[in-house]
């Protein structure tokens, strides 16, 4: 397969991929802290990008990445030694040579390290091996004859393997000269703390609504119900894949299942079940269960702290909760309901269970606990 052709891990159906997403919404904090280094002349040479997925880890990763090779080590002096402004932007126009190259994939200066594609499975590989940590030996003696700086992104660092974390660490140790390693972490706590220790964290928040909704827009998403804001919880990576399998419709479906409960009604449980089949199914069946697990969490804590109206995904929502979960005794027992149905499911995804059969006998122990 050519290179032009594989897979990125990294890539959300109907949106641009980090590498092209022009701005950067809600996490000025962490661009302002990595310029502040910059500008004093302490730019570690490993950097940290954590916090959850989908806001925009990624996107930040390749505009710290365009900056440092756009631009020139002596910025900070013009023609004739003079002292010049201090960058105050990571921003790089779109016309510019490191831009250009690094939009078509050819800049000598930028390595990507990420899960390999297996040729015998035609599938990305579940891990970062060694093998592709070893790639960097040979891009750092190629590029360096070329001068200047040269930025790795590790995306993500969560996904290496115990061999190729530690091959990383040894980079990190004895770093070339002129290097710089941006690793992006959804899990920081599952990194080895020897590449904790050895880098500085930017780390990123959820999005408010303002900044959630003008990163969609930019992504290509035009019509954006509130339902979809409130069901992202701040995450535009999450708020696309809602978008491309239906979420919003899925969560509603399991409303109308919870609301006719204790009661069973065949039926809504029936068209639950057959929104995770058809095009996508493996994909949709992951987002119906985490969408029950979502749903099942906020019961249990509605007979501890009742929700707030504003926090509704649906109007109404509020009152299912409060008329399944009065009080702290069955805020328990939902709560060990949600633990029992989420391992079960897992272990039915993992083994390729029924998933119709799956999703019925799910509804049966809600049905379960909700008569108590």
């Amino acid at each position: 397969m050519s290179t032009d052709t594989l897979p990125e891990p990294d890539r959300i159906d109907g949106a641009p991929h980090p590498s092209q997403t022009a701005r950067l919404f809600g996490q000025q904090r962490a661009e302002r802290d990595f310029l502040e280094a910059y500008n004093l002349g302490r730019l570690h040479h490993g950097w940290l990008v954590t916090g959850p997925r989908g806001i925009g880890k990624a996107t930040l990763a390749w505009r710290m990445a365009r900056f440092l090779l756009a631009t020139p080590e002596d910025a900070g002096e013009g023609l004739f030694g003079e002292a010049m402004p201090a960058p105050d932007t990571l921003d790089v126009p779109a016309d510019h040579p490191v831009a250009r190259r690094m939009q078509a994939g050819s800049e000598a200066g930028l390595f990507v390290l990420r899960r390999g594609y297996d040729e015998k499975t035609r599938r990305l590989r579940s891990v970062i091996t060694v093998d592709e940590v070893r790639k960097l030996k040979s891009f750092f003696s190629l590029s360096a004859a070329e001068g200047g700086r040269r930025v790795v992104i590790v995306d993500a660092a969560d996904e290496m393997n115990v061999s190729a974390a530690n091959a990383l660490l040894k980079l990190l140790e004895e770093p070339p000269e002129k290097s710089f390693l941006i690793l992006i972490s959804h899990q920081p706590s599952r990194l080895l703390p020897t590449i904790r220790s050895r880098c500085r964290e930017l780390r990123l928040s959820l999005l408010s609504e303002d900044d959630l909704l003008s990163a969609l827009k930019q992504a290509g998403l035009d019509d954006i119900p509130q339902s979809l804001v409130a069901l992202s919880g701040g995450s535009v990576g999450e708020a696309l894949r809602l978008a491309n399998l239906d979420g919003v419709p899925m969560y509603q479906a399991v409303l109308k299942v919870l609301e006719t409960m204790p009661r069973f009604d065949r039926q809504k449980a029936q068209a639950l079940a057959e929104m995770s089949v058809g095009r996508g199914a493996e994909e949709k069946r992951a987002l119906l269960f985490a969408l029950i697990d979502q749903i099942l969490a906020r019961i249990a804590k509605a007979g501890v702290v009742p929700p707030p109206p504003e926090s509704e995904v649906f109007p109404g929502e509020g009152a299912i909760f409060a008329r399944l979960c009065p009080d702290a005794a069955k805020s328990r027992a939902w709560a060990e309901a949600a633990q029992e149905i989420s391992d079960r499911n897992a272990h039915g995804l993992a083994v390729n269970l029924d998933p119709a059969a799956l999703i019925l006998d799910t509804v049966f122990r809600i049905q379960k606990t909700a008569g108590g």
